[in-house]
């Protein structure tokens, strides 16, 4: 992988980049999501990535937090009919 550039498009760092890809794997991500841009089809490799990795950390707390307050909850009252 080898770094080019740094761009700032609007607002956005963006950041241009030679990868060497499977051309087998791209072929079946393209088929399989229809985006035929490798730019948009990387970077919404990247964001799914992202949010699986973001997920198994969330898992890895098992609802631990130490003195977190209690969540309401809506009660629904089913019998006033």
């Amino acid at each position: 992988m080898t770094f080019s550039l740094f761009s700032k498009l609007n607002g956005v760092l963006e950041m241009r980049t030679t990868v060497n890809l499977d051309d087998k794997l791209l072929a079946q991500a393209q088929e399989m999501t229809n985006i035929t841009s490798n730019t948009k089809l990387l970077r919404e490799a990247l964001k799914a990535l992202v949010q699986r990795e973001s997920a198994r950390r969330l898992a890895k707390l098992k609802g631990s937090e130490p003195g977190l307050r209690s969540i309401p909850r809506r009660r629904f009252d089913y019998d006033s009919d």
